[in-house]
C-alpha cells in the first residue's frame, strides 16, 4: 500500500535507491555509460529528472552527473556559428552577448524558462534530452537547423535537431552516448526571429510555444522558418508552411494561408492544460503575431 501511495503523490523525496557517479573526465563519463548502458541516466543541474524520479516516472539504477567534467562546460564562436557543452548552464547562456545579438529566439526561449534560480542550474542540453514536446528551447533551436555531436566510447556522430526528438521523452540517442554539444549556425545576418509562448503562469511549461525566423528581399519573403512546440508529440518544423511562404510578400491573405497550413500540420491534445481545439487556435494567432513582431523588427532596422 506504502508504495502504492508513493508512485501515486509527490512527496517530495527521491524514493528510488541509485548509485551515484561523479566522473571528472569525459573519458570516464563516456565507460560509465558504457558499463551501465540502458541503467543510467546522465544529470546536470536535474531541474527535469529529479522531478521525474520524486514521482517515480523514470527510476535509474545509476545516475552520472557532469558538474566535475569541466571539459563540457564551455560556449565557442567561430566564424560559422557557435558550440555550447552539455554542462553549460542557461543562464551563461542567457547572459552571452553573441545569444541576444545573433539568436534572438534562443535568448527569448531561455529568458523564459522558469525563475533565474532555475537557469542557473539548467543546462540546454539537459532541456532537449528531457524530450518534452513542450521544452521552450526546441523550436529555435529547429528554425536555427541546430547539429548536435553525440557522443560514446567509440565513436562521434552527428544528428540534425529535426532528427533527435523521436517521442515524447524519447531521442535517437543511443543507450551509451552522451549529447557532447549543440552547433547552431549563425542564421543570416539580415534575419530576425522571434520566440513566443503561452502558459498557464509565467514559470509554467507552455501550452503552445513557437520560434519565428524572416528575411525579407525588398517586399518578398527569402527565407521563413516556423516551429512549434507543445502541438505534437515533438518538436515540430511546420515546412509546408515555409514552402508556402517564401517568395511571396507578407501581407493579410498570406499570413492567413500559413496559419490554416499550420492548424493542419500540428497534432494538439487535451491535457491539464490546456485543450487541443484551444492549441489549435492559440497556434494560429501566436502565428500571426510572430510574423507582425518580425516585420516591424526588420523595418525598425
Amino acid at each position: 500500500m506504502k508504495a502504492d501511495y508513493i508512485n501515486l503523490v509527490n512527496t517530495h523525496i527521491v524514493p528510488v535507491k541509485f548509485t551515484y557517479h561523479a566522473p571528472e573526465t569525459l573519458e570516464e563519463l563516456l565507460k560509465l555509460m558504457r558499463e551501465y548502458r540502458g541503467r543510467a541516466r546522465v544529470i546536470a543541474g536535474g531541474t527535469d529528472l529529479i522531478v521525474d524520479m520524486k514521482l517515480r516516472r523514470k527510476e535509474p539504477e545509476h545516475i552520472i552527473s557532469l558538474n566535475k567534467i569541466k571539459e563540457l562546460d564551455y560556449i565557442i564562436e567561430d566564424d560559422t556559428g557557435i558550440r555550447i557543452g552539455a554542462a553549460t548552464k542557461l543562464r551563461s547562456i542567457e547572459k552571452k552577448r553573441t545569444i541576444h545579438e545573433r539568436f534572438n529566439a534562443l535568448y527569448e526561449a531561455i529568458k523564459s524558462i522558469a525563475s533565474i534560480q532555475v537557469r542557473n542550474m539548467a543546462t540546454l542540453v539537459g532541456n532537449i534530452c528531457n524530450a518534452s514536446p513542450a521544452a521552450d528551447s526546441a523550436p529555435p533551436l529547429l528554425i536555427y537547423d541546430a547539429v548536435i555531436t553525440a557522443q560514446n566510447l567509440d565513436s562521434m556522430r552527428k544528428i540534425m535537431i529535426r532528427d533527435f526528438f523521436t517521442s515524447p521523452g524519447r531521442t535517437s540517442l543511443r543507450d551509451d552516448e552522451i549529447v557532447k554539444e549543440i552547433f547552431i549556425p549563425y542564421p543570416h545576418k539580415d534575419s530576425e526571429s522571434v520566440f513566443l509562448k503561452v502558459s498557464r503562469v509565467s514559470m509554467d511549461l507552455a501550452k503552445v510555444n513557437i520560434a519565428v525566423l524572416l528575411k525579407m528581399n525588398g517586399q518578398y519573403v527569402e527565407d521563413f522558418r516556423i516551429a512549434l512546440g507543445a502541438v505534437a508529440p515533438t518538436p515540430l518544423r511546420i515546412f509546408k508552411a515555409e514552402d508556402y511562404l517564401k517568395s511571396k510578400p507578407i501581407n493579410e491573405e498570406n499570413i492567413r494561408q500559413v496559419q490554416e497550413i499550420v492548424a493542419e500540420e500540428i497534432k494538439p491534445i487535451t491535457d491539464v492544460r490546456s485543450t487541443d481545439w484551444y492549441r489549435r487556435e492559440l497556434s494560429k494567432i501566436l502565428v500571426k503575431d510572430a510574423i507582425n513582431i518580425l516585420v516591424n523588427r526588420l523595418v525598425g532596422r
